[in-house]
């Protein structure tokens, strides 16, 4: 193989086709979008979900449900990830956030009782799960609600 022999590998380069640049192009004049209608005009075309004035498919389904305004939505943690701090560290949401276990304190932090937790810890946090609890006075720590 020779440096004039090299060539990009096949479909990996095209040419961007421009429409409505003449007739020779294959798509000049109507540039593709055949003669008057609403997709012939600027600005045409229909708004997502439109389905040509048939009642569309989201206002023939039923409704179900509501939404709870007052939801409270919890940063989750289990227990297996607190074996990465040392023997004795007082465990704090900023502590966590610090360290990556998680990304955002949303609403509160809950511990929850997955894994085994092998080191003495006190572990603050807004809730904490009965296994939970449970698991971390096991080892020999302490669960304080916030």
């Amino acid at each position: 193989m020779k440096l004039h022999d090299l060539k990009p590998a096949k479909g990996s380069r095209h040419k961007r086709h421009r429409v409505g640049r003449g007739i020779g192009s294959g798509n000049g004049k109507t540039a593709g979008r055949g003669h008057k209608g609403q997709n012939a005009r600027s600005g045409g075309g229909v708004r997502p979900g439109f389905e040509g004035g048939q009642l569309p498919l989201y206002r023939r389904l039923p409704k179900r449900g509501f939404t709870n305004i007052f939801r409270k939505e919890y940063a989750i943690v289990n227990i297996d990830a607190l074996n990465r701090f040392e023997e004795g560290t007082e465990i704090t949401p900023e502590l966590l956030i610090e360290t990556r276990v998680i990304r955002k304190m949303k609403d509160g932090v809950k511990v929850l009782g997955n894994g085994r937790l092998e080191k003495k810890l006190t572990v603050k946090a807004h809730k904490f799960s009965a296994s939970a609890k449970e698991a971390i006075e096991a080892a020999g720590g302490s669960a304080e609600v916030i």
